[in-house]
């Protein structure tokens, strides 16, 4: 593959994971039941602070990709997509294995099962795609 079609899959990755993230985290700071019902996940009882809490952070993790690929697009520089795909894919691996944990210890329903599936799988083609030098450093001056 050349290295212009490696910069492109990383556009769509970070479009596609940003908006994803974006929305969820929009929907469950201000729609948490029915963000939740859209994921198949059935809602928690009680008090929902921490569940928006949750969403401010996903939608500020979406929101970072957004912004990075924005001034990629905007100036040809990619160093802070590069930044946003190294510190995210910590983000994800974090997430991954706290919510795989929480499923298998019950105390998450393994409905939840999507949140570190998806985690992991972005974090693999990310980690996939800075090993390809998808933005090399070409991209980054």
């Amino acid at each position: 593959m050349t290295p212009q079609r490696y910069e492109q899959i990383t556009g769509w990755f970070a479009a596609i994971a940003g908006a994803a993230d974006f929305c969820t985290g929009s929907g469950l700071v201000v729609a948490p039941v029915m963000t939740l019902r859209l994921m198949g996940v059935p809602p928690p009882d009680g008090d929902l602070v921490f569940l928006r809490f949750l969403g401010a952070f996903v939608g500020a993790v979406g929101f970072s990709y957004l912004r990075a690929l924005w001034r990629k697009c905007r100036t040809g520089n990619g160093a802070l997509l590069h930044a946003t795909f190294e510190i995210t894919t910590l983000f994800r691996l974090a997430a991954g294995a706290v919510s795989t944990w929480l499923i298998v210890r019950g105390w998450l329903a393994p409905a939840w099962t999507s949140v570190p599936v998806t985690d992991f799988l972005l974090a693999g083609g990310q980690m996939w795609l800075l090993r390809q030098g998808a933005l090399s450093a070409r991209t980054r001056e």
